[in-house]
């Protein structure tokens, strides 16, 4: 299906790339946001973003200051002139939101991977004219993520964009979420002049990666970026270890390198990108390798086996060097890496064998 689409234009905010959308995870207090507001729209941010519900994975946390919220919103509005925004989860909160004049919605993670809550949402919009943006669903289901913007387009909305937040994963990793760039590629492959922003402060979930995840997503031609920036990050009620100050956040976003969308020639930069993204994918292949070994360690002390199976061990190492040979590598790299893997292997199962 071919969506009908219209550019999101807003009066005052830049066209170039990247369109910036920032501010903090929540809405805690009026002087929190009232603060944190002032000092983005004095280092020229232009949208202005609060969660003000905030269901958390389990319930006892923050999960939000609810619809008083919306009053300190439309005060940002006010006094600094900034656009506002925030998450809708349910047709309540679409109400209350345009009541209150917010001026653009998101969809987030959880909510995207419900058809029926996103088909509330879209039933709620009806006959409304408001940038609507929709984060992938949690799990990488390319469908699932087009299907939530088919139902908000069906709906009549037509100034729509989606948010690259990432994707959860079992595995211990070094994002919060993986990016799988590849998903969004391919969203944009589908719906070409569909917007695309990424949430760095969501994949990374850790403030050291924002700035090396916004210049990849600059690099991979996304329009634009939403990051979570707070006053005071380390006192934040919600996403502490994610969120930057405005003054990073300022300085993250000038040493932004935007590349033209028609380079005939690849640089060493992007090159050196890509080496980090593979890096990046062994690191977390290698994590679901060690956990599986880890279960393989439990069976072995139920069944009271010997943790080394020689005669695997040699197998592993004889075929991996014969496909490192046709991937055209040497086999005899391809056995010294394996040999380390499999000593870390033997001493995570060890490990499990002996507590």
């Amino acid at each position: 299906m071919e969506l009908d689409l219209q550019p999101i234009v807003l009066d005052g905010v830049p066209s170039e790339r990247p369109l910036v959308i920032a501010g903090p995870c929540s809405a805690e207090t009026e002087e929190q946001v009232m603060s944190t507001a002032r000092q983005l729209a004095n280092k020229g941010i232009k949208i202005f973003r609060a969660g003000i519900w905030k269901p958390r994975t389990k319930p006892g946390g923050f999960e939000g200051i609810g619809v008083d919220g919306l009053a300190w919103l439309k005060e940002v509005k006010k006094e600094t002139g900034m656009y506002v925004t925030t998450e809708v989860a349910t047709a309540k909160h679409v109400y209350e939101c345009l009541k209150a004049g917010i001026d653009l919605l998101w969809i987030g993670a959880r909510t995207t991977a419900n058809p029926f809550a996103v088909q509330e949402i879209a039933d709620a919009l009806k006959g409304v004219d408001i940038p609507v943006l929709v984060k992938n669903p949690v799990n990488p289901d390319l469908e699932l993520w087009i299907g939530a913007l088919e139902r908000i387009n069906n709906a009549g909305l037509k100034r729509i964009g989606a948010i690259h937040r990432g994707f959860s994963s079992y595995d211990k990793k070094i994002y919060r979420n993986l990016p799988q760039w590849h998903i969004p590629i391919e969203l944009r492959r589908r719906i070409p002049n569909l917007p695309i922003l990424c949430d760095p402060s969501h994949i990374g979930g850790k403030r050291e990666l924002v700035a090396p995840l916004c210049q990849q997503a600059m690099d991979l031609g996304f329009d634009g970026l939403i990051v979570e920036s707070h006053c005071t990050p380390d006192a934040a009620w919600s996403d502490a270890s994610q969120q930057v100050t405005p003054d990073v956040l300022d300085y993250i976003l000038n040493l932004l390198v935007i590349r033209g969308e028609h380079q005939t020639t690849e640089n060493l930069n992007e090159l050196r990108r890509q080496i980090d993204e593979c890096d990046n994918d062994l690191m977390e292949v290698l994590a679901k390798r060690m956990r599986i070994c880890r279960e393989i360690g439990t069976f072995k002390k139920e069944h009271n086996m010997t943790i080394l199976q020689t005669g695997r061990y040699n197998e592993i190492l004889d075929k991996r060097g014969a496909q490192g040979s046709l991937c055209g590598m040497d086999a005899e790299f391809i056995k010294q890496v394996f040999e380390a893997i499999h000593e870390e292997s033997v001493r995570q199962q060890m490990e499990i064998i002996n507590k």
